[in-house]
């Protein structure tokens, strides 16, 4: 076997394992911090402007037990991702978005960036995808006090500085 044609095969398995990885836990992912709420049961909103390298605000603080509705307005030009979760989960959410998008580099692909952005939307019950101008909402309970951040793992984005703590009341 040719050994481009080798690597761009392994290449491909990987990729296909890795979608397949996240596909399951979207599926049945459970999260130690806190679940999905109901909007009815919400104490209270906090309104998040995304940006193009920044979250505002940048910090918040919940309690334990408290159910929060975030009104999420992406006010940048490219598309965003808020999403709740520990920063273990986050590094490893980024590997994975990464991986997506070096695969519409590839030569031979007949798909480009635009079908790997559509790739990397997910059904996660702790995140959502907003397009420029796009306001959407997530209604998360907060059961657990522990590290936990929200972020953006579109590639590029976390590491300019599109991150935000999450700290708990005593």
């Amino acid at each position: 076997m040719n050994p481009s044609r080798f690597a761009f095969t392994a290449l491909i398995g990987a990729a296909v394992s890795t979608l397949a990885t996240m596909a399951f836990a979207a599926g049945g992912h459970s999260y130690e911090f806190g679940a999905p709420g109901k909007a009815a049961e919400a104490t209270r909103s906090i309104e998040i402007s995304l940006a193009d390298n920044y979250y505002e605000p940048g910090t918040i603080t919940v309690k334990p037990g408290e159910t929060i509705r975030f009104v999420l307005k992406n006010t940048g030009e490219f598309q965003h991702e808020f999403s709740i979760d520990t920063l273990a989960a986050h590094a490893k959410h980024r590997e994975q978005m990464a991986a997506m998008a070096g695969m519409a580099d590839m030569p031979g692909m007949d798909h480009g960036k635009e079908q790997a952005a559509m790739q990397m939307k997910h059904a996660d019950p702790n995140m959502v995808v907003l397009e420029p101008g796009q306001t959407r909402e997530l209604v998360w309970k907060f059961t657990k006090a522990m590290q936990i951040e929200f972020a953006c793992s579109i590639p590029g984005h976390y590491e300019s500085g599109m991150m935000g703590r999450i700290e708990f009341e005593k």
